[in-house]
């Protein structure tokens, strides 16, 4: 079998910070995709994955020497391991592959070197007695020597594998922040202890901005809000000033720098450092919480001794920092959705308040054919249309209140409530809705208003009175049976004053109109004239009035629900996908035709 001296093929080796790692397979093998020894497929693993200068190879080579009788480590092929000594580089050492593998003799001891079950490679003694040689002293101590550098290479590998671990670990923790939504002061907090605890620091805190601005305006820290601290005295964390001057560490902080100060006390960036020796601190490292280039605010970390801080340190912080920015951004975006959600209830809730107070179906008045639709642009809208049984007359109005959303739909209530509330015991029309714009006057704002039209039909007599206030005319087209209806047979009803709850001291007219058999009146709010298309063109009321022309036109006897039908179809065909405007509602009565 060949010996030391027969070497053929070496391998030489980098170890990685702390004196830990492994050689990789030696010349000429192959191995998993990736270097994953286990990977499905892989090369099976040799003592040669773990070799860093050959301090096991040469142990065997110097007990075989102290003891007359020779010591070989194999690797899983059977190949002899030797060390070179004498080719040892700057952070490099080498080992090498003596010769083809030989399988040993029949009185050779073979030991065998197992992980995890499976034989990486094999410390075989050859047959023989052994003996000690005159350097037996001197060679015993070069042995564990070796034995002694492998040791250290152990358990340097073992604390840098738990320090590795507690990175791990607190990435982990912060990780977990994401995935359980937890809420953002936990997610300070536990980014703060984590980050001391692997960095193995004394003191620290989160601030985070008030204004997420992408830069200061401030020479003080008024700007920044404390959120947790660490073993750091009131005096400190109340004190306005910065730690260094021109709020440097701040700026280079938030610009993605992971500011190290090793000594603060000789550090001449540093601006308050009388307050620095009185708190104790020596050293500091401190990152910026940034979530796609938008500062969240910093996290600084102190030590009471002057610190070292490594480049695996600064990656492991500026991780730690990117993973506590995501995660409170999350939780603040999840605790906007939840306040997102809240609302919509409460929308939802207002929604269906409003939905009450409309009517929950037309009127079934003799001679009368009504339907209506009111489709609000949000989900509370300012439209509102009601119908009111007076005695044999039925009375019907139609409103429109400034604005949208919730300011219009209260403002809308105030205004159908002080209709309902006059119309039953006020006689003329117009005396309700003066009534009604005093009210409002001495309700609400100057720019809270509301357009109305109010009408009131004497079925027995065919005949309505009406009022506007500012409101679209009501529309009235007669349908004669011998022919199709022109625009000489449209009446627009828009007798009246102006809105309700601007001027308290305005006076209303009265108008009253003779219905015929086979009209249709149609009443309706800006919704409909000011739906625009994707060229932002209006739809007006010339198209609304040359739209029902058509219509009656074609289906003189169509009902009162198929003219509303009708407007809405053409209002579909005319904007297309384009967004609607305000609300819309759309009252239609067709007077009964004769028998």
């Amino acid at each position: 079998m060949p010996g030391p001296q027969d070497a053929t093929t070496s391998a030489t080796t980098s170890a990685p910070p702390g004196g830990t790692g492994s050689s990789g397979p030696a010349s000429g093998e192959a191995r998993a995709p990736g270097g994953d020894a286990f990977a499905p497929g892989a090369v099976p693993l040799s003592i040669t994955d773990f070799l860093t200068d050959g301090a096991l190879a040469g142990a065997c080579t110097e007990l075989s020497r102290l003891t007359g009788v020779r010591i070989e480590l194999r690797d899983a092929a059977g190949r002899v391991i030797v060390q070179r000594p004498h080719e040892t580089l700057a952070g490099q050492t080498t080992w090498a592959i003596a010769g083809q593998a030989e399988p040993p003799g029949p009185n050779d001891t073979v030991i065998p070197l197992q992980l995890s079950g499976t034989s990486i490679g094999a410390m075989v003694l050859a047959a023989g007695e052994p003996s000690l040689a005159p350097d037996a002293r001197d060679r015993l101590t070069g042995v564990l020597r070796l034995l002694a550098q492998t040791s250290t290479e152990l358990c340097q590998d073992d604390l840098e594998l738990r320090y590795r671990i507690k990175q791990v670990t607190a990435l982990s923790r912060i990780s977990s922040m994401l995935v359980g939504a937890a809420e953002p002061q936990r997610v300070l907090e536990v980014a703060l202890e984590s980050a001391l605890e692997v960095l193995g620091l004394d003191a620290g805190s989160i601030v985070l901005l008030k204004d997420e601005s992408s830069g200061f305006v401030r020479e003080d820290e008024e700007d920044l809000e404390l959120r947790v601290s660490r073993n750091l005295s009131d005096d400190w964390l109340r004190c306005p000033q910065p730690l260094s001057k021109g709020r440097l560490f701040d700026r280079m902080a938030l610009g993605g720098q992971i500011v190290v100060s090793e000594d603060l006390w000789s550090d001449d960036r540093v601006l308050i450092m009388d307050r620095v020796r009185r708190e104790g601190l020596r050293s500091t490292i401190q990152a910026g919480l940034v979530f796609k280039n938008r500062p969240l605010g910093i996290i600084r970390l102190y030590s009471r001794g002057p610190g070292a801080f490594d480049e695996a340190d600064l990656r492991l912080l500026g991780s730690m920092a990117q993973q506590a920015a995501a995660a409170i951004e999350q939780a603040r975006l999840l605790q906007f959705e939840r306040e997102e959600q809240r609302v919509q209830r409460q929308l939802q809730l207002a929604r269906d308040v409003q939905r009450r107070m409309l009517p929950k179906s037309v009127p079934n008045a003799r001679g009368l054919d009504v339907a209506a639709r009111y489709i609000p642009s949000f989900e509370l809208g300012g439209d509102f249309y009601d119908f009111v049984d007076l005695s044999g007359h039925m009375g019907v109005f139609v409103g429109d209140v400034v604005g949208k959303g919730i300011a219009a739909a209260l403002l809308m209530s105030a205004v159908r409530a002080s209709l309902l509330a006059h119309v039953q015991g006020v006689y003329n029309i117009d005396d309700v809705i003066v009534k009604v714009n005093q009210a409002l006057c001495r309700d609400t704002l100057d720019n809270e208003f509301a357009s109305l039209w109010y009408g009131v039909i004497d079925i027995d007599h065919m005949r309505m009175t009406y009022c506007s206030a500012g409101h679209e005319p009501t529309l009235v087209i007669r349908v004669p049976r011998h022919r199709k209806p022109t625009t000489a047979d449209v009446d627009e009803l828009g007798v009246g004053g102006m809105v309700v709850g601007i001027d308290p001291s305005q006076r209303y007219q009265r108008a009253v109109y003779d219905l015929h058999p086979n009209d249709c009146v149609v009443a309706y709010t800006d919704g409909v004239p000011d739906t625009l298309n994707f060229e932002g063109e209006r739809f007006g009321k010339k198209r609304l009035r040359d739209a029902l022309l058509r219509f009656l036109g074609e289906e003189p006897d169509a009902t009162a629900a198929q003219v509303v039908e009708r407007i809405l179809w053409e209002l579909r065909q005319f904007a297309g996908l384009s967004t609607r405007p305000d609300d819309t509602t759309i009252v239609a009565i067709r007077i009964a035709g004769r028998s």
